[in-house]
């Protein structure tokens, strides 16, 4: 796969995180969707194992993102 995709992920990533530094939960988590969604597609088109690698480090983050925007309520 091409390290330029990976480029452009981070750099989207670095996006979501600055968005929810500012408090713009909204923006930022349609942005994440986005991006897991493309996330998704690089997954199943994956061939190499240090491909794989990269992409679950990214939905590891991705996820704790996810959480960071929407925390889970406790009663």
């Amino acid at each position: 796969m091409e390290t330029n995709k990976f480029i452009t992920l981070k750099n989207n990533v670095q996006e979501i995180i600055d968005l929810i530094a500012t408090k713009n939960n909204i923006e930022a988590g349609n942005k994440l969707i986005i991006i897991s969604e493309q996330l998704d597609e690089m997954l199943d088109f994956a061939e190499e194992d240090d491909d794989l690698i990269e992409i679950s480090k990214y939905q590891v983050l991705l996820n704790q993102l996810f959480l960071k925007i929407n925390p889970i309520i406790e009663d």
